[in-house]
């Protein structure tokens, strides 16, 4: 597929170049003065105050000056969690890491997707490689699983009602039924597992994190080769994401 133009890109490049010179002591600003700071010419970037004022990310003030605009904090609350998450989360899945020597991953739900949003590779050399930012069917993973099932009934429906089975190994479920009976046995026991559905040779067991109301707002696993992982070593690490996923929630809620 063919590169954006590279105006294209200079545009939003100097969009969010401009959307930075806003800060808590500059927090209206005017034209002539945004042009000076960036470098640009006044009708340049007066086109660029207006295509961001129709976004809501600007909003023009009385006196000709702008200001950020609602979508601005809009966007802002929603990565608040994600901050106070990981500051909540990244010493439990160290020491998650440092207890079963294995890769720990903490995921949120996107659709029928699990995100990988934080993770702690093991130290062994053997390992499950991947990076944050990893997009993986939520039915194939512990997390997505364990996510789905904490779903409410009506909003788990809707989520099934546009689901385009995936199957990245013969392990996948790709039955609505097998589904939602695998949801209730998790649901009732309180965590989830994956054995080789999202990828051949690997297993996880994940647990969900709760936040103060007990929404469930993100996941956390361990995954390891299956050559690692023996009935016993899989109870245990069970035992042990779960454990971690308490104090995550412990943190997040000042419990």
């Amino acid at each position: 597929m063919a590169g954006r133009p590279s105006w294209e890109l200079g545009s939003v490049r100097n969009a969010a170049r401009l959307l930075k010179e806003f800060s808590f002591t500059d927090r209206e600003l005017g034209v002539a003065e945004l042009a000076r700071r960036l470098g640009l010419g006044t009708s340049t970037v007066h086109r660029m105050l207006a295509t961001l004022a129709d976004e809501r990310l600007l909003e023009r003030g009385p006196s000709g000056t702008y200001r950020l605009g609602l979508a601005v904090h809009e966007l802002g609350a929603s990565v608040a969690p994600h901050v106070g998450l990981h500051e909540a989360a990244m010493p439990a899945m160290a020491g998650l890491r440092h207890v079963t020597g294995e890769t720990v991953q903490l995921a949120v739900l996107d659709g029928m997707h699990s995100v990988y949003v934080e993770r702690l590779e093991s130290p062994h050399t053997v390992r499950i490689f991947s990076r944050v930012g990893t997009r993986l069917p939520a039915t194939t993973t512990s997390t997505g699983k364990v996510l789905l099932a904490a779903l409410p009934a009506d909003e788990l429906d809707a989520r099934l009602v546009a689901w385009t089975p995936e199957r990245p190994t013969p392990h996948s479920i790709t039955d609505e039924a097998t589904l939602r009976r695998r949801l209730r046995e998790i649901a009732e026991r309180g965590w989830a597992d994956n054995r080789e559905e999202s990828r051949l040779g690997v297993v996880s067991v994940g647990a969900a994190v709760h936040d103060e109301h007990g929404a469930a707002i993100a996941a956390l696993s361990v995954a390891a080769p299956v050559a690692r992982t023996g009935g016993t070593t899989l109870r245990r690490h069970v035992a042990q994401v779960v454990e971690a996923a308490g104090v995550i929630e412990r943190r997040l809620t000042g419990w």
